[in-house]
């Protein structure tokens, strides 16, 4: 006989695949016991057709591709015979699920079965309902399983229920027929169907506020009495696990009851009493019971529950916290977590055991031990918990230190009473993990110092001390700011604190330690040139040294490195060249804006926007506002020189203002009669620091009410702009390159700075009609919009036009989002009113208007120009639109 024929007994084609040694010759066995089952197939092979779908089944638990078996799994099923239909369903529910068409043709033999007088062919049906049914199915056959509910045999009772389970999660409309049986299914005795009626009734209450309500009503009794009997039942072997009887009994009713009591005070109380008799009477010696006793806890703590029962449940977890068990203690600090909002006092009594847990070896316990921690902290027990982290910071884990240290940061952050003792718990944390800290961590700190005048003597000393025995790269930052920022405080001693201990430091030994970092194999880029500047600053303050620190600095003007070559070369030539402003150009950093820089961190998980959208500029245009909301300078070189490079880096608003009146005390926003030309001024600056152009940084936000954003953009495209939104804005101002602002700023006709839109056409003389009236313009049009342009002057005011802006849409789309931007030349002021709506009807059918003020500041000399950009969006699509208007009428 073949040995791969259709008569191949399954146990003899298992003994054939496993015999073989490669996947190719296990393929080649398959291939042909298919091939052999394929033929039987088609001859109709009756006799032989449940042995081939065991073998197909087998098959298809090895991956091999079974899907010509599929009818034969109906034919068996339409069989007579119960182990024909046990093959066929088996087959059925491993071979087809609810995606596959041919499932439908089973509807009927499904049908069939459940009506059988046989109780095992009807399990069979249930059970292959309860696994494949399809939202068709479920709503074809819930007449006969809502029958089968009502059976005497308990097996089948407990399929039913388990059937409808299915039926319910698939369509939940019919979850209304079910609520009456689901509530008699909890009288009944055998524990089967217990456990099936009580998932039964959770799911209802998942799927139907009706039914969640209904059981509340009629099921209340019956749960607390299936709790009492089951705790206080005596030995039964047949649901006894470690001694305790049924768990999974327990834990289905603790569950049903959690769903009922949340949101209802009454039923919450009138379930405390038996939660409190099972956190009582179960044992917790053994895993089945702690599994009851957390469902019990957690059923606390979802429930209307009283104070004396949460701290009951949560001195429960305190327990699972003492557990030798890892699992235990991990699902405990879980718990105690959710536990934190319901009675974080009576989680507060556990404090000692969770900070043990935070030195534990397993990584998965430290980790939600510690967030725990975190959220323990408040203004009473700060000072504690924060010594206990920082103490336990010394002898972490290497790879534990960055999180530990993160989370320090952020509790002295978050509570620090005051400053002097947020400034020493962050000195500790940096001369312990400073590497493992990131940047914002000691930016953040800088700033803090900069604001404490009081405290930045005892601080730089501090940092001296601690800058001897540590080489942290953060804490060797911060030293050197400090130093070069209050190096005259650490040599003369000032500001000294009551009981801080005296020390001696000369300027030269102040050098020394600068002169250390900078030559230190370790030390990063950033550092070098934050060495560098401090050096710059010290060679004003410490006269005596100058000399040296000169020699140092040009120590690095052969440096591999082109951002230390560039700082050494330029830095001595402001020592050597420009005596007269080094005093001003180093002097003490501006005092940080503390909540400017808060509210960048705090903003700095907001998602960037797109540079295409709307930026709107404040007539002021001095600084650049990042979309999470915190004020930059625009000159990128600048910011170098005072050692804030990192866009991270916090930024005063002082600085901002007016950065180069910060470098070179002088005001460069007033009027050529203070004594200082303002373009003489940033030719100064340009030869200083040999920035022959500006960086602009590209960024975009959202207009909002009564606020505008400041941005910098490419020099083609620096648009004055505004959302054609109906929110109330201020005007926008072009905002320049940041040594063109200045000419901006200050009205200057100065050739040095290149007009935007210069020379785009030649200069007309003024009208002599002191109010003329200019014809409308077409200003711009294709195929779908165009633009119409009026205009009026002001009385008395030549230079000033209103302009109305016209906008139609000649498409059969609308467009949404509409945004409207304009560009002018430098000697032309422009204001855009808001416009009336940012939805432009189809067809011509509506129109938007939007109002421009521009004032030519050379009228008469310079004809009006202007660039235009058009945003929208049809179908959610964006679109572009721009051009340029030079058909002004003549007089503008």
């Amino acid at each position: 006989m073949n040995p791969f024929s259709s008569g191949t007994r399954l146990r003899d084609m298992i003994r054939a695949i496993r015999a073989c040694k490669t996947a190719a010759e296990e393929r080649a066995v398959v291939r042909k016991e298919s091939a052999a089952i394929r033929a039987s197939v088609s001859d109709n092979d009756n006799d032989y057709r449940h042995r081939n779908l065991a073998k197909l089944m087998f098959i298809h638990m090895l991956g091999y591709p079974t899907h010509f078996g599929q009818m034969e799994c109906l034919k068996l099923i339409a069989a007579a015979g119960f182990p024909e239909k046990r093959i066929g369903y088996l087959g059925l529910m491993l071979l087809l699920d609810e995606r596959q068409e041919v499932l439908m043709l089973v509807t009927n033999s499904l049908k069939q079965d459940l009506n059988h007088s046989n109780q095992y062919i009807v399990g069979l049906a249930l059970c292959a309902l309860g696994n494949i049914s399809s939202a068709e199915m479920a709503r074809d056959l819930s007449p006969e399983v809502e029958r089968l509910l009502q059976s005497r045999d308990p097996n089948t009772k407990k399929k039913a229920a388990l059937c409808s389970i299915r039926i319910i999660r698939k369509v939940p409309d019919l979850a209304e027929n079910f609520m009456s049986a689901a509530a008699a299914l909890l009288k009944e005795k055998h524990h089967g169907v217990l456990v099936a009626g009580v998932q039964l009734c959770t799911d209802l209450c998942k799927a139907s506020m009706e039914a969640l309500e209904y059981l509340r009503k009629n099921c209340s009794e019956g749960l607390v009495r299936i709790l009492k009997d089951v705790s206080n039942s005596p030995y039964a072997p047949e649901y006894d696990i470690s001694g305790i009887t049924d768990p999974f009994l327990h834990i289905r009713v603790l569950k049903l009851m959690r769903i009922l009591g949340h949101d209802d005070a009454d039923f919450s109380e009138y379930i405390n009493d038996i939660l409190a008799q099972v956190a009582t009477k179960t044992e917790s010696n053994k895993n089945a019971g702690n599994a009851i006793l957390y469902e019990c806890v957690e059923t606390i703590l979802g429930i209307e529950a009283t104070s004396g029962l949460r701290v009951l449940a949560i001195n429960i977890l305190g327990r699972f916290l003492s557990n030798r068990d890892n699992n235990i203690r991990y699902v405990a600090l879980n718990m105690l977590m959710k536990a934190v909002t319901v009675d974080s006092q009576a989680v507060q009594r556990h404090r000692g055991t969770i900070l043990e847990c935070v030195k534990e070896p397993d990584a998965s316990i430290r980790k939600r031990a510690l967030e725990l921690v975190y959220l323990l902290v408040n203004d009473t027990n700060v000072k504690q918990l924060s010594k206990e982290l920082i103490d336990y910071l010394e002898v972490s884990d290497q790879e534990f230190k960055g999180e530990l240290s993160s989370k320090i940061c952020s509790i002295v952050e978050r509570f620090s009473p005051d400053k002097l003792w947020y400034i020493d718990q962050m000195l500790k944390v940096l001369s312990e993990a400073g590497n493992y800290v990131k940047d914002d961590v000691w930016h953040a700190l800088i700033v803090v110092i900069s604001n404490a005048p009081d405290l930045q003597g005892y601080t730089v000393r501090s940092l001296y001390r601690l800058f001897q025995t540590s080489e942290q790269e953060s804490l060797v930052r911060v030293a050197v700011w400090c130093i070069g920022e209050y190096g005259e405080m650490l040599v003369t001693g000032s500001g000294i604190l009551e009981g801080e201990e005296p020390m001696t430091v000369t300027e030269s030994e102040a050098v020394d330690a600068i002169e250390v970092t900078l030559n230190r194999h370790a030390s990063d880029v950033t550092t070098q040139a934050m060495c560098l500047v401090a050096l710059l600053k010290l060679s004003s303050r410490f006269p005596l040294v100058s000399e040296r620190i000169r020699e140092l600095i040009m120590q690095q003007k052969g440096n591999l490195v082109l951002e230390l070559q560039q700082r050494s070369i330029e830095f001595n030539s402001i020592i050597q060249k420009h005596q007269s402003i080094k005093s001003s150009l180093v002097e003490r950093m501006p005092v940080l804006d503390e909540s400017a820089y808060i509210g960048k961190r705090t903003g700095s998980s907001s998602s960037t926007l797109s540079s295409d959208k709307t930026t709107t500029t404040p007539s002021s245009g001095k600084s650049l506002n990042l979309p999470n909301g915190v004020a930059k300078p625009a000159a990128a070189p600048l910011v170098d020189l005072l050692d804030l490079s990192s866009d991270d880096t916090p930024v005063p608003s002082s600085a901002t203002t007016d950065f180069l009146h910060d470098l070179l005390g002088v005001d460069l926003t007033s009027s050529t009669s203070s004594g200082i030309a303002p373009m003489a001024s940033s030719d100064i600056l340009m030869d200083l620091l040999s920035l022959g152009t500006t960086r602009n940084d590209v960024s975009s936000s959202n207009a909002s009410s009564n606020q505008s954003n400041i941005a910098s953009v490419a020099p083609l495209e620096r648009l004055s702009s505004v959302s054609t939104s109906t929110s109330s804005l201020p005007s926008q101002v072009l905002n320049q390159d940041p040594l063109k602002e200045i000419a901006l700023q200050t009205n200057s006709t100065s050739s040095a700075v290149v007009d935007l839109l210069d020379g785009l056409s030649s200069p007309i003389p003024v009208q002599a009609d002191e109010n003329p009236v200019f014809p409308s313009i077409t200003a711009f049009e294709s195929t779908a919009l165009k633009i119409m342009f009026s205009f009026t002057k002001q009385p008395g005011k030549p230079q000033v036009t209103v302009i109305q802006a016209t906008f139609m849409n000649m498409s059969s789309n609308a467009y949404t989002d509409f945004i409207f931007q304009a560009a002018v030349p430098k000697f032309v002021q422009l204001h855009l009113d808001p416009a009336t709506s940012n939805i432009l009807p189809a067809k011509s059918t509506g129109s938007i208007t939007q109002t421009l003020t521009v004032t030519n500041n050379q009228h008469g000399q310079k004809p009006l120009a202007m660039r235009i950009r058009i945003a929208y969006k049809v179908n959610n699509q964006d679109k572009l639109e721009q051009g340029q208007i030079n058909n002004f009428p003549s007089g503008l």
